[in-house]
């Protein structure tokens, strides 16, 4: 038995002034070939794929092709979506014959001349391999489904709740394909695109109305015949020609109850839409004044516009403007990318005393630069950290600033620890002692649990905002809710 399997991942915010670029896939770990055997076991969906193959009673050969995953940023340089599909086919046709072929992919990527990179993946895997062979494909449930992924996958797996577990979707999608292997079942794919986006305030699945239905899902799973129901609540900052929420079902070689599963599914999501966009945001210097004035730390103020894990450039300044301009006195840790200013701190040295123009620098839309002066507490360069099941992530060159009671680790780059206690550790500074912490997503804050006391929302502009009426949609399929007035719709 003959399995390829690859990874080609990113997500894309259409609104970010950011290009992504090869380095930005090389910086969480670029592999080829048996390296991905040496350096994915138990990361991503990869790494649960593999734990299913282990499993195996039945002889199993693996090729793999490419590991590359780019973690969210903006458009993809064509040059690097061409590079990376070039040596995926040359590994694919390498591999040749083949019995099957997983795939992770995310399903919200987009380059300079391809809107449907997933889709354009999986074409090219297709017409590799034909039509007989099995393609299954795990995704990030934030994926935009497309008709060219459903024509070309026998199935579209998603994440089953926010935060994500890769590797247990991996394994998920895993199971489905060796059971398709060996003969077990035969997947009907049906789905149904949803004229809807939400903003992000309500995609954590463990309460509201995501919770209910992705709840919806499991037990619908627990039907005879169901093999998988997947939502897939599109991420609002795609501005593609075929964008919106969606819904895939299988069932094993039951299209009637795939089709009926699927438009069920569909009209639950649209009969909850207006409880998708309730919000708890509050305006910036409201937030910093509850952290202020919370009987305990750590407080996490999530800086929902700039949420790098979206594709946000890291560099909004307008939560730590107004912890300047309160003159609060808390220990407050805040990231920051600003190459610019890793290079001043780092070339002045630690005890050194600079002021700087911090931030603004990529998103001069959103946002402005701040003036500050402070200390260079710290410098660091080539630290590099095992996310576990994230993976490798090297850090690079950084210093931490301290102005008055606010300390701002700052980046030369894009990285997943910007949202991560080891941005902080790794430059000296000990979580338990700060009051309140930036962290620049709007869900995945699970890394601070040990020492989170509260969480505010913050209703911060910026290219990963939830005011989706502030950007300029030109691809979006209209009408769509609640862009444009949709008076009735059913699946």
């Amino acid at each position: 038995m003959r399995i390829a399997f690859a990874e080609i991942a990113q997500e894309t915010d259409s609104f970010s002034p950011i290009i992504a670029e090869r380095t930005d896939f090389e910086a969480y770990g670029l592999y080829f070939g048996n390296e991905i055997l040496e350096r994915m076991r138990g990361v991503g969906p990869i790494g649960g794929f593999l734990d299913v193959a282990a499993d195996q009673a039945d002889g199993v050969s693996l090729m793999p092709i490419v590991r590359a995953w780019g973690g969210a940023g903006g458009t993809i340089a064509a040059e690097t979506l061409d590079f990376l599909i070039a040596r995926f086919v040359d590994g694919l046709k390498r591999s040749l014959p083949l019995d099957g072929v997983f795939l992770s992919l995310h399903g919200a990527a987009a380059s300079a001349n391809e809107d449907d990179v997933e889709g354009h993946v999986l074409r090219a895997t297709r017409e590799v391999v034909g039509s007989a062979v099995p393609i299954v494909v795990a995704l990030d449930h934030h994926a935009n489904i497309t008709l060219q992924m459903v024509r070309c996958a026998d199935a579209l797996v998603g994440h089953e709740t926010q935060p994500h577990d890769p590797p247990a979707t991996g394994r998920k999608a895993a199971r489905l394909l060796f059971r398709m292997l060996r003969g077990e079942i035969r997947p009907t794919l049906r789905w149904q695109k949803i004229p809807m986006i939400a903003p992000q305030d309500q995609f954590l699945t463990s309460a509201g109305p995501m919770k209910e239905w992705f709840d919806l899902a499991r037990a619908m799973e627990l039907r005879k015949g169901v093999l998988d129901v997947s939502p897939y609540p599109m991420q609002p900052w795609l501005d593609v020609a075929e964008g919106g929420w969606a819904v895939v079902v299988h069932t094993d070689n039951d299209p009637e109850l795939a089709q009926a599963v699927a438009v069920e599914m569909a009209n639950k999501a649209w009969s909850l839409r207006e409880y998708f966009w309730r919000s708890e945001r509050v305006p910036p210097a409201d937030a910093v004044r509850q952290a202020v004035e919370a009987k305990s730390g750590l407080m996490i103020l999530s800086d929902t516009g700039d949420s790098v894990y979206g594709g946000a450039p890291g560099d909004s300044t307008c939560i730590l403007r107004a912890m300047l301009e309160q003159k609060i006195s808390c220990n407050a840790l805040v990231p920051m990318i600003d190459p610019g200013a890793v290079h001043e701190a780092s070339a002045a040295g630690v005890g050194a005393k600079i002021t700087i123009d911090l931030g603004g620098k990529f998103d001069n839309i959103f946002n402005q630069p701040v003036r500050v002066t402070g200390t260079v507490a710290a410098v660091s360069d080539g630290f590099t950290v095992d996310l576990h099941d994230r993976g490798v992530c090297a850090l690079r060159r950084t210093a931490l600033l301290q102005v008055g009671s606010v300390y701002i680790a700052l980046l030369d780059h894009r990285s997943f620890a910007v949202n991560h206690p080891v941005l902080y550790t790794h430059l000296g500074l000990e979580m338990a002692d700060a009051k309140m912490v930036i962290v620049k997503t709007a869900s995945n804050f699970q890394f601070f649990g040990r020492w989170r006391k509260g969480l505010i929302r913050v209703d911060s502009p910026g290219t990963t905002q939830s005011d989706l009426t502030a950007f300029a949609w030109k691809h979006l399929p209209r009408p769509i809710y609640p862009l444009d007035p949709i008076s009735d719709w059913q699946a």
